[in-house]
């Protein structure tokens, strides 16, 4: 696998357990709200992050976007 690949799936996996890490403060009755904000802010940040890579790749051209062939 090259090195986008395991970029976009490392911050997928961070971006799946901060989900989790916000669903668990805000499941846990005496859980402190934010820790909730604090975990969907670093979410938000991490999404971002993906965006932005995934769009210099590919005006750089490391990866090519193509179509649903029918």
């Amino acid at each position: 696998m090259n090195l986008i690949a395991l970029l976009v799936i490392a911050l997928f996996v961070a971006i799946v357990i901060s989900l989790g890490t916000a669903l668990f403060h805000l499941a846990s009755g005496a859980g402190d709200s934010r820790k909730m904000v604090r975990a969907l802010t670093v979410r938000i940040a991490l999404s971002l992050g993906l965006f932005i890579l995934l769009m210099v790749a590919w005006w750089a051209g490391i990866i090519s976007p193509h179509g649903l062939h029918h």
